[in-house]
């Protein structure tokens, strides 16, 4: 049993107990991982193949730790021209087990929200009305203007902008 999953740009072949080094992840060591972009999923029914990704599929993995690779050295120079620069470079990495294939995807599509009753939304969304101020930039004061319905030139100074607002909200 093997899946093929994606994960920073790049593909790799996973079974249950590897070790995988991939590029990476914003999380912790002893988080638990999930990739829910699996393009191949071989099992003992046969082979899924994805169409980009096989539906509903999910690969379960155990980080064991964050670190950095072997160091890169770029050397650069120009002959005769006493140019050299010398760089280097350690590609940051997340080591994750893998623990389980053919798991079950969680349904990012819709988040699921209660409803509330029409009262309670207009109750938690009071409209608060933006002032036009001097450190809005010129465009921002355009669009603001459109928004309001006030007709502004947009080749005029910020200044003017703001002037011709101001007088037409009053």
């Amino acid at each position: 049993m093997y899946a093929v999953i994606e994960t920073g740009g790049k593909q790799y072949r996973v079974q249950e107990g590897d070790v995988v080094t991939i590029e990476k992840l914003n999380v912790e060591a002893g988080d638990k991982v999930t990739f829910d972009k699996v393009l191949v999923l071989a099992e003992e029914e046969g082979l899924k193949v994805g169409t980009p990704y096989v539906e509903g599929a999910a690969v379960t993995g155990e980080v064991v730790e964050n670190g950095k690779g072997k160091k890169v050295v770029i050397f650069k120079y120009k002959a005769k021209k006493d140019y050299r620069k010398k760089q280097g470079h350690r590609q940051p990495y997340t080591m994750v087990k893998i623990e389980s294939l053919g798991g079950k995807a969680p349904k990012a599509a819709a988040p699921v929200k209660e409803e509330a009753p029409a009262e309670e939304v207009k109750a938690e969304e009071p409209k608060t009305e933006k002032k036009v101020s001097a450190s809005m930039k010129k465009d921002e004061l355009i669009a603001f203007a459109k928004e309001h319905g006030v007709e502004v030139d947009e080749k005029a100074t910020k200044a003017v902008i703001i002037e011709t607002i101001e007088a037409a909200l009053k």
